[in-house]
């Protein structure tokens, strides 16, 4: 099959998460000022934790390698061995971080039922046990901002401040995965640190729609941080002249944040467009950021042979199980980009339209 692209790149829909470093962001990263972090001496990460930390709201914040060390490091400090802690069904801390809650916890998730991807906190109190001493006790409440399976969808800010409610009642602390929480702060019209206030921890991760290569940023309360410190060095998580890193953060928080509107739009359009595919099934009311989760099927194609037809227009897509596709916009995708992709979708099932002729 003859390729037919706008330029010669490759168009990776992948995830957010094959970002490249801008030219400005390369800059700022080759001029950072560096020392060891490790014992609290690199001037431009203590930058981008206190800008961080004043950005959410929060009283201090920790840079941290990578999204998931930043929830297990959450996890452990809010938690005791023996404990529950409730989240959705389609979690990222129950479903895609190996198990590590009960491989460094000794605690288990408890799955709240979450019919429209996000649980209630009607849904949370049917899983908190009486206080008897064969229940477990329930440690933590997690909650996912944006939620990745279900849509890349934002979770409704009145459900986070009935779960914040909820949790004091029972003395049980809310972490927030926002792993993409700036995307539900621009798709919401809402402050990061409107979101974050009800929450005693939040991370979010910078190598996502923010674009940089690497990192996460954890941030709470004081004593939060210095006992996350102490867990990130348990975990190996600690690292020399992270400054490097940190100036790539700085360089998205000035450049990247209201840029992720742009990338809601472009996903937008490529939803709409799939949309008026016979066969293609979506969900646009799904489609509140930079996500879109698709099934080809209905065309008379496998996902496997959608994504293989696909990519020989350059364009790549993951396929892991089952028959839907996630598609994920980002800093390096444009406008030109998704109509090349909706033309090259098109072509591919009107391909297998004719051969089934």
């Amino acid at each position: 099959m003859k390729l037919n692209r706008p330029t010669s790149r490759i168009i990776d829909l992948r995830s957010d998460t094959v970002t490249r470093p801008t030219p400005g962001m390369r800059r700022a990263m080759a001029r950072a000022e560096v020392d060891d972090d490790i014992i609290g001496h690199d001037p431009t990460t203590m930058r981008l934790e206190e800008r961080s930390a004043e950005l959410l709201g929060k009283e201090a914040a920790l840079f941290v390698p990578s999204g998931t060390m930043g929830n297990q490091i959450a996890v452990k400090i809010h938690t005791k061995p023996g404990q529950q802690i409730l989240c959705s069904e389609t979690a990222h801390v129950a479903n895609w971080e190996v198990c590590m809650c009960a491989a460094l916890s000794g605690v288990q998730p408890r799955l709240v039922p979450s019919p429209l991807g996000y649980f209630t906190a009607e849904a949370a109190r049917t899983c908190i046990p009486p206080d008897e001493h064969y229940y477990p006790r329930t440690g933590l409440i997690c909650i996912e901002n944006t939620m990745n399976t279900p849509g890349g969808r934002v979770f409704p800010q009145a459900e986070i401040a009935a779960l914040a409610r909820l949790g004091r009642r029972f003395h049980i602390p809310l972490h927030m995965d926002g792993a993409r929480l700036f995307n539900a702060a621009v798709a919401s019209g809402r402050s990061p640190s409107q979101i974050v206030r009800p929450v005693h921890s939040v991370c979010f991760c910078l190598s996502k729609g923010l674009g940089t290569p690497a990192g996460t940023i954890l941030a709470g309360s004081r004593d939060f941080v210095r006992e996350a410190r102490r867990v990130r060095q348990m975990l190996g998580g600690g690292m020399r002249q992270t400054g490097i890193l940190a100036a790539a953060g700085l360089y998205a928080l000035d450049h990247h944040i209201d840029r992720l509107a742009e990338d809601h739009a472009t996903a937008r359009r490529f939803a709409e467009g799939l949309a008026e595919i016979p066969g293609m099934a979506l969900d646009l009311e799904a489609v509140e950021t930079n996500m879109v989760y698709f099934d080809p099927t209905g065309c008379g194609i496998t996902t496997a042979a959608f994504v293989e037809a696909m990519a020989r227009y350059g364009v790549r897509m993951l396929h892991e199980t089952g028959p839907v596709l996630r598609a994920v916009t980002h800093l390096q995708v444009t406008r030109r980009d998704i109509d090349h992709v909706l033309d090259a979708a098109r072509k591919v099932v009107r391909r297998k339209l004719r051969r089934r002729r």
